[in-house]
């Protein structure tokens, strides 16, 4: 299986906000730029599209030509409390908490780490079951790095764990391609 992985366009939010779930628009401009490219690299082309359904990616799945599956389990973690408040405002003995066990502490009382990994392992386990030898999917940078995490192999803890510690930095209408 070949699964091409898009992430949304940069969200009309400030810097400094901590947004996971919150239901943040782009902006049109975005929208439109990260789709005209898109379509210039041939995407969606015959491929299935899997979206979250969060309007940063339902809004740029839509300007992609091809139906859409949305997909709740695609969607970005949910950081309770802390979506919408700046990084700053949040108590730095939550975030040193967060930190200390990435795996299972719920950021605001939200969700965890592998709660997002058991979600996202599901969708992933359903796709491949689906027998698609190709797929689109348009989500979020913790969604990709988690699908990228459970593609190279490991339990899910493993998985969650690499995805949530490593470094990175996927751009907004990033694009990255994972091969069986």
């Amino acid at each position: 299986m070949e699964l091409v992985l898009v992430r949304h366009p940069q969200p009309e939010v400030a810097p400094g906000i901590c947004y996971g779930r919150s239901d943040v628009a782009a902006s049109p401009s975005a929208i439109a730029a990260v789709s005209q490219g898109l379509r210039e690299a041939g995407l969606p082309g015959d491929l299935p599209v899997f979206a979250s359904p969060l309007r940063r990616c339902a809004e740029l799945s839509a300007q992609l030509g091809a139906p859409v599956t949305f997909d709740a389990r695609l969607a970005e973690m949910d950081f309770g409390a802390w979506e919408m408040q700046t990084w700053d405002a949040i108590p730095r003995a939550e975030v040193d908490a967060w930190s200390a066990d990435l795996l299972h502490y719920r950021p605001g009382g939200g969700e965890s780490v592998l709660d997002v990994a058991r979600r996202v392992a599901a969708f992933f386990d359903a796709l491949r079951q689906a027998d698609h030898p190709r797929a689109l999917l348009v989500c979020h940078a913790g969604s990709m790095r988690l699908l990228a995490a459970l593609h190279a192999g490991g339990s899910i803890e493993e998985a969650a764990l690499r995805a949530a510690s490593e470094a990175h930095r996927i751009d907004y209408g990033g694009i990255i391609v994972l091969k069986d």
